[in-house]
């Protein structure tokens, strides 16, 4: 008598000890293939959620802002990283996204342009497509230049916003002056003030990690989506994408538009913490910060962007407290040289160290330091 051999069907499990082994398509682009990852990520996320009782509040104010650079640096990794566009534009987009938020949560009448829309899930996508749809007008660029080129003319849009934002009064205040920020309410609740759910930091630094989490697991499936190969193809040769039928044009608008709607969220709510917004903000130092966030933490990696920005942010709170370290470090922007100019020269001098000895960043580190436990005692 003969058994029919079994029919592996998409349902299949991995055989024990054998994590690694895929029987079917779908568990090899699961967004989490192995069940360490799984516990492991959720283990991560309930002790994001948990520092919420535990630090103090001026910790989780902090981690509130570095939580939203995170999304910034998702959205730039998207376009840099995956489509391989180069952007030094950046800063542009976050502030058409702070001064959207703006506009439309304060109250009209005032001394800027208000609208009175302060409920949050209005505000927010509309700071982000009117961002997005910048990016898409620009986007044109893109299928004409390429490396230098493009970087330059990406620059270029920092020093024309920065121009435009100092002028026009009636949005931003003026330098200087400024406006109130993006006022974070829900269903009619203050998140940026204390109430019976917990303290101001307490409320925005859940709602910042929840953000984080809802974009970051966006830009991973749109990674492992048609979207997502289709850009990583244009990035590794553009030619030969097009030649099997990947329309560029279409893609390197499609990834800079979405890169500029993470960049015009990000400065939506990056500003709603501190609750004011100014035009010098959005200078070449801030586009330089995100990209040293995405090169430090790890290019086309989603994981890689969210380490780089808690990178870059920790270390903020450190430079800040040079002067008091070091007697001739001032933090006085007219003396030099002072902490910001320290700043400028760390950031430029870890984006070189990276480069030269971890071109993958600190998901590289991770990865060097994961594949020795897991060979362990092994050296292969």
């Amino acid at each position: 008598m003969t058994v029919a051999p079994d029919i592996p069907t998409g349902r299949s499990r991995r055989p024990r000890g054998r994590p690694l082994l895929y029987t079917s398509y779908a568990q090899d682009m699961a967004l989490l293939d192995t069940r360490a990852k799984k516990v492991w990520t959720g283990l991560l996320v309930l002790t994001a959620f948990g520092l919420s009782v535990v630090l103090a509040d001026r910790s989780l104010e902090v981690l509130a802002g570095a939580y939203v650079l995170a999304i910034g640096a998702i959205g730039l990794n998207i376009v840099t990283g995956y489509a391989g566009q180069v952007s030094l534009g950046h800063a542009f987009f976050v502030a058409i996204g702070a001064y959207t938020g703006a506009a439309l949560s304060s109250p009209p009448g005032g001394r800027t342009i208000g609208f009175g829309v302060a409920e949050i899930w209005i505000w927010l996508p509309a700071a982000g497509l009117l961002a997005a749809l910048a990016g898409v007008l620009v986007a044109p660029l893109a299928t004409r230049l390429r490396g230098l080129y493009l970087a330059v003319v990406t620059l270029g849009l920092v020093f024309l916003g920065e121009h435009v934002f100092k002028e026009w009064d009636a949005l931003t205040g003026g330098p200087g002056v400024g406006r109130s920020a993006a006022v974070p309410q829900l269903f009619g609740v203050r998140l940026d003030q204390d109430g019976p759910l917990g303290t101001r930091e307490q409320l925005l630094y859940l709602l910042m990690l929840g953000a984080l989490i809802a974009f970051a697991v966006a830009a991973r499936n749109l990674a492992r989506s048609r979207i997502g190969r289709a850009f990583m193809a244009v990035r590794d040769r553009d030619i030969a994408a097009e030649v099997m039928g990947v329309p560029l044009t279409r893609y390197k608008v499609l990834a800079f538009g979405i890169s500029s709607f993470y960049a015009g969220c990000a400065g939506a709510l990056l500003y709603s913490i501190t609750g004011y917004v100014e035009p010098g903000s959005f200078s070449l130092l801030l586009s330089v910060q995100f990209i040293a966030m995405v090169l430090i933490g790890g290019v086309a990696t989603v994981s890689g962007a969210i380490a780089g920005a808690l990178f870059i942010s920790l270390l903020q709170p450190l430079t800040r407290s040079l002067p008091s370290l070091v007697p001739f470090v001032s933090a006085d922007t007219t003396v030099t040289p002072n902490v910001f100019q320290v700043e400028t020269a760390l950031y430029g001098l870890l984006i070189i160290l990276f480069l030269v000895f971890e071109p993958r960043g600190l998901f590289g580190v991770w990865v060097r330091v994961r594949n020795y436990w897991k060979s362990w005692p092994f050296s292969y």
